[in-house]
């Protein structure tokens, strides 16, 4: 076990360096060795417009069908007040619904004490809900000490 994490870190180092070398932002280098686990309606087609913008972020996902999400939302200790479309799971932090890469990328650059972030329902212009005038919404970071804003975007754009 401690060989695998020695040769994970060791990867993680030479993948950063060649980004650095080619210019990549280290954000995007990050993203190619984190996966990400994705719980979502097996007919939702919003919550597959998601992974794939997650992909095209760099992100490796792995999606797993579940019916019956909110099931899923008490198991991995997800608010109902935050509840929304899909819940993820990345790095021991929990995603839930139309979270941008972004605040992803920051979430695992920062590494807050905190249970995750969301985006409550489905504001129009996020991720995976592309189509008419986006709306702003905030991404909030939640965990045992309750929830604050952690991002603010108007579609996909980062606005603070």
């Amino acid at each position: 076990m401690v060989e695998s994490a020695y040769w994970m870190t060791r990867r993680s180092l030479v993948g950063l360096m060649a980004a650095a070398a080619l210019g990549v932002p280290a954000a995007v280098a990050f993203a190619d060795d984190t996966m990400v686990v994705v719980h979502k309606d097996p007919n939702c087609g919003c919550c597959s417009s998601w992974v794939q913008h997650l992909r095209d972020a760099g992100f490796a996902v792995r999606v797993e069908e579940a019916a019956d999400l909110k099931t899923v939302r008490a198991r991995l200790g997800i608010p109902a007040t935050l509840a929304a479309c899909h819940t993820a799971e990345v790095a021991g932090y929990m995603l839930e619904g139309h979270v941008p890469a972004e605040a992803v990328r920051r979430l695992l650059s920062e590494r807050p004490k905190a249970k995750g972030i969301a985006v409550p329902g489905m504001p129009i212009g996020s991720p995976g809900m592309e189509g008419g005038q986006p709306q702003s919404f905030t991404v909030v970071l939640f965990g045992p000490d309750g929830s604050r804003p952690f991002m603010r975007f108007i579609g996909k754009q980062s606005v603070g």
